[in-house]
């Protein structure tokens, strides 16, 4: 009998998830149900398409397609009955399941200040999550100004650079005295407050918004310390919240996130979830890596392929898209813990870089600015690795005495077990492999192996193999 396996949400997770059963093969039916009326596209490149860097077709996400795939897009589910095994829509379908997948996601979460009540909010207003806030932040921003932004997180301080690398004049609005308070360490956010002003983005630090003003002319943002801000356009980005109303409704455990085991199953054998919505081992993850990991476990449970894989989280990599800032950071940066402590500030130049060493290996690191080791440092702290000797090569990017530093300045030097696509776990050695299956350009191989389809930010180093590659590799592959 043909298996039925109904996915809720065509964001990352689940549009990954229907790719993987697809390829898999055998006899099951699958079901997407998007609530967005878009194809599924790359969330994380949205700030890329807010800078004006890509167009909307270069954010589209490829799809399974094909016998045994029906994606709906445009349909919101609006109950589940895990007794019946059935979903219902809000076009008055009911669809049956053998297996159930949540992939809900997250949403925006919007302050509760006066002048945002309403259950719309107004038009100069708008959140940055979704592909439409992205079409509507365009739309507000084209012929303005000025914008402001609240929140000075991750995806807060993208909206701004993408904002300002439109011209306009941006001021970030943050409660906490430092900006990007989870990833980064008050001395490292300060070189990072500096980089931005260079870039047209000012920062007001440890200051709460207390009201939104809007009228025909702009918006005002009233803030605690007595001033209040004038724009054009205010984008919040204060957060995102799991989607777990259609879990708890269900009667399924849910507290931050829906419920899940090494398996990502749901208190209800039948029904799992993944991605931004499930919570595992009391962590959400909110990143692309985490939630296609999850996605591959699940397919390789229910076909199959590997009834007892079970899902274990990585060590997590953040990565702040943006042009003209290159930051990495790993690891808690409130973590004070054992061991040694290796830091360095160039503030006039944009450069700051924090390692916490123990027991030689990396646990944390802050990498801003152009610093060579880069590469070198995220894999050490994503294979545990020992450091080298020279601590310094990889604070600085350079070796002292002599020889060149640790990180290879040739692909031929990097280990075949080094990563190069985080989001996706794709090995050098799965590059050169691919490439000497015959897929010999960077398109080919980033098809073939999808390294470069998450953020985007391993797209120079896959070209830069696939060009080593082009030079001395001289396997003739019959076609």
């Amino acid at each position: 009998m043909t298996e039925r396996v109904v996915i809720v949400g065509n964001g990352m997770a689940g549009a990954r998830l229907a790719t993987e059963l697809h390829a898999r093969g055998g006899d099951r039916k699958v079901t997407v149900l998007g609530a967005e009326p878009h194809r599924a596209y790359n969330r994380i490149m949205l700030s890329t398409l807010l800078a004006g860097k890509i167009g909307e077709a270069d954010v589209e996400l490829a799809e399974a397609a094909g016998q045994g795939v029906d994606l709906r897009t445009g349909v919101t589910v609006t109950a589940i009955d895990p007794a019946a095994g059935a979903v219902r829509t809000d076009d008055g379908d009911r669809i049956a399941y053998d297996h159930l997948v949540l992939a809900t996601g997250s949403r925006a979460v919007v302050p509760p200040l006066p002048g945002l009540e309403g259950p719309e909010l107004p038009e100069r207003v708008v959140p940055f999550r979704t592909l439409d806030d992205c079409r509507r932040i365009l739309a507000v921003a084209d012929g303005a100004r000025s914008a402001l932004v609240l929140g000075g997180g991750l995806l807060g301080l993208e909206a701004a650079r993408g904002l300002a690398a439109r011209g306009l004049d941006v001021g970030v609005v943050h409660p906490v005295p430092y900006l990007m308070e989870r990833q980064l360490d008050p001395a490292g956010a300060a070189v990072l407050a500096g980089t931005l002003a260079g870039l047209g983005v000012t920062t007001h630090l440890a200051v709460s918004a207390t009201r939104v003003v809007t009228d025909a002319d702009g918006v005002r943002l009233d803030l605690a310390d007595g001033r209040s801000l004038a724009a054009d356009l205010l984008v919040i980005s204060c957060g995102v919240r799991p989607d777990t109303a259609l879990a708890a409704a269900a009667g399924l455990a849910v507290e931050r996130g829906v419920l899940v085991d090494d398996r990502l199953r749901t208190s209800d054998p039948r029904i799992s979830a993944i991605g931004d919505c499930a919570q595992h081992d009391g962590a959400l993850t909110g990143l692309v890596a985490p939630a296609w990991a999850q996605a591959r476990v699940v397919a390789q449970v229910l076909t199959g392929e590997d009834p007892l894989a079970r899902y274990r989280p990585r060590p997590v990599v953040t990565r702040l898209k943006a042009a003209g800032i290159d930051l990495a950071a790993m690891g808690d940066p409130a973590d004070g813990g054992a061991g040694e402590e290796l830091t360095f500030a160039d503030p006039a130049r944009g450069t700051y870089a924090r390692l916490r060493i123990h027991d030689e290996r990396l646990t944390a690191a802050i990498l801003l600015g152009d610093n060579p080791a880069v590469g070198t440092v995220i894999q050490l702290f994503d294979r545990g690795q020992p450091v080298p000797a020279d601590r310094r090569s990889l604070l600085l990017g350079r070796a002292f005495g002599a020889a060149p530093a640790a990180p290879a300045a040739s692909p031929a030097l990097m280990p075949d077990a080094a990563t190069v696509c985080q989001c996706n776990s794709v090995s050098k050695g799965a590059l050169v492999s691919c490439w000497r299956s015959g897929a010999r350009t960077v398109d080919a191989v980033v098809a073939a192996t999808r390294a470069g389809t998450g953020c985007g930010g391993c797209r120079d180093a896959v070209a830069g193999i696939v060009g080593w590659l082009s030079e001395v590799d001289s396997v003739e592959v019959t076609r």
